[in-house]
């Protein structure tokens, strides 16, 4: 009989541990709904700089637009709630301070124009996208800490052809698109911080324990973006995921950083290491590109040894990256953390570098301050391969174009674009917006120029320091560039993130965005000095008049009357007297 009570007890418990573990299942299972990927990319550049790219991506199996939502796991709350409100589609804002260098550094995975840059896909049911987007500027503004409440419509475009949905899209109606750049924005740590508490693990664990504020700014050039989109579910795309991707680049400089060597190391260019992953990621890895940038054998050495090597086509080349999954248990088994170290084998030549197949450069030129003229060079350098270039302008009103003198020429003949769109600007309204479709011929240089004649604003519309001069935001490149080596279509859940944000269309061609530099121009700018000379001079001119007349008017005049003397006078005259002596 105890035998009996004995295994009636044990298939008690038994009952009893499968009623509480199948709930944790089922929740564990509705809590997979959404995801974490992280990731670090690095990327040795010539004479010794190397980029660090950050990619943090966070999908969410969940309908936001409806608004549906009530609890929130790893995506931002603060985001989230903003999609469904505003009826936003897709979102893209990225904060630069500095300038990528295409033609020395090659083309950058995620690149992005000087200052800040928001440009936003609105979903059909909005019906004021002007209310919309003025509203979203504004709250992207104080989570950001940003100067984006400076969007307005004079600095806003809406593109007819450029910046095409990345995400789903049912349909492309450009009326629901709105993109603006602030040139003059400042990027600092107050813009680094709230960026960080959008990650799920903050800056406590897993990657994000490299982004230290003092390193990151001490840097050549750094950029921070958000991107959210919707995406497909599956492979038969029946359902919609939203993804959030928050991706950093950074390139650390040799001499800027006061190394002065070309070895580099976390330590070296973060000051921290990698000891674990985020507690909440499904994937956490470093990828470190190790491959040879020319014919012969590898310069780069890495250490420790990789967890695995992966081959890729990205941007046409073909690439070989060392893998570090920290994740994998016997990573941190020898170390307590990672260390990843970058050694040249031998010097490298510069003259050995590639040539990006598709870069730019953006000039003003002219003297004086009433006309000037703005020039645009694009380059191709693919030996015997033509392409199109989508190449979007934007200038401020106050720089007032002059369109019949718009000239393209190519190889010394005049090249006509397939497709151009001109909006004229209003004065204090609008800015200038052109697009246009241009045929690159194989290996040419496209020189774009266009004639300008300078505003003379209000003296209340200058900015605080007007001799600085005016930006102009860059100039925006969109084209599918021909592949030397064939791409094959690739699962994008097991490909690394920064090959999937601009998936290629086919195998035989890639997809690219270009920013040029921003412009620098000096407006006709009165002497500001003279209102304060004038109002000194006015002020000691007003205090000697005005106190001579009224000391004038208010003082007080007596006649004083001559004394007859005292008694030593009186003496002395009479003595005079008696002497025969005139008185004194």
């Amino acid at each position: 009989r105890g035998s009996g009570m004995q295994a009636a007890v044990g298939l008690l418990l038994l009952l009893l541990l499968a009623a509480a573990v199948g709930p944790v299942r089922a929740d564990a299972g509705r809590a997979r709904r959404d995801a974490l990927r992280e990731e670090l990319l690095l990327s040795p550049l010539p004479a010794g700089d190397v980029a660090a790219t950050f990619q943090f991506r966070t999908r969410w199996d969940a309908d936001l637009p409806r608004g549906a939502v009530s609890h929130y796991r790893l995506f931002p709350k603060a985001l989230g709630r903003l999609v469904a409100a505003l009826g936003v589609r897709e979102l893209h804002l990225a904060l630069t301070q500095g300038f990528w260098r295409t033609q020395a550094w090659g083309q950058p995975p995620l690149q992005a124009p000087a200052g800040a840059e928001l440009w936003v896909w609105f979903q059909p049911t909005v019906t004021d996208v002007d209310k919309a987007w003025k509203e979203l500027s504004n709250i992207l503004s104080g989570i950001f800490c940003a100067s984006l409440n400076f969007i307005d419509s004079t600095n806003t475009v809406t593109p007819t052809a450029s910046f095409k949905p990345l995400g789903l899209a049912n349909g492309t109606d450009h009326h629901l698109l709105r993109y603006a750049v602030l040139p003059r924005e400042v990027v600092c740590t107050e813009n680094l911080t709230p960026w960080k508490k959008l990650l799920p693990c903050g800056s406590k664990a897993g990657l994000a324990v490299l982004l230290k504020a003092e390193r990151l700014f001490h840097s050549s050039y750094h950029s921070q973006a958000v991107h959210i989109r919707p995406v497909c579910r599956d492979a038969s795309c029946l359902a919609v995921s939203w993804e959030l991707r928050q991706t950093l680049t950074v390139v650390f400089d040799s001499f800027s950083s006061g190394q002065g060597k070309k070895d580099w190391s976390l330590f070296k260019m973060f000051s921290r290491t990698l000891t674990d992953a985020c507690p909440l990621a499904t994937q956490s890895k470093v990828y470190v590109d190790i491959s040879p940038k020319n014919k012969e054998k590898e310069l780069l050495e890495v250490t420790p040894v990789p967890s695995s090597l992966h081959e890729a086509v990205v941007q046409g080349e073909k690439r070989t990256y060392a893998v570090y999954d920290l994740l994998s248990p016997s990573l941190f088994n020898t170390s307590r953390s990672l260390n990843v170290q970058l050694k040249w084998k031998r010097p490298q030549d510069s003259s050995e570098l590639p040539i990006p197949v598709l870069h730019a450069q953006r000039y003003v030129s002219g003297y004086g301050l009433q006309t000037g003229e703005i020039s645009t060079l694009i380059h191709n350098t693919h030996p015997y391969r033509a392409f199109p270039v989508v190449l979007l302008e934007t200038v401020p009103w106050y720089l007032r174009l002059y369109v019949h003198t718009l000239t393209i020429i190519t190889k010394g003949k005049e090249n006509k674009p397939s497709y151009i769109h001109y909006q004229p600007a209003q004065d204090r309204t609008r800015p200038h917006l052109l697009e246009m479709l241009i045929q690159l011929p194989a290996n040419s240089v496209t020189k774009i120029t266009i004639q300008f004649e300078r505003a003379l604003l209000k003296w209340t519309e200058y900015t605080p320091d007007p001799n600085h001069g005016f930006y102009v935001s860059s100039s925006v490149l969109s084209a599918l560039v021909p592949s030397i080596i064939t791409m094959k279509d690739t699962d994008m859940e097991q490909s690394p993130l920064f090959t999937s944000l601009f998936p290629s269309s086919d195998g035989s061609s890639y997809f690219v965005r270009l920013y040029t530099e921003p412009l620098l121009v000096n407006l006709p700018t009165p002497d500001f000095s003279m209102p304060y000379n004038v109002i000194c001079l006015t002020c000691t001119v007003v205090a000697v008049c005005y106190g001579s007349f009224y000391n004038l008017l208010t003082r007080t005049f007596h006649v004083e009357e001559p004394s007859r003397g005292g008694l030593a006078k009186r003496l002395a005259n009479i003595i005079r007297k008696f002497r025969g002596v005139p008185p004194l």
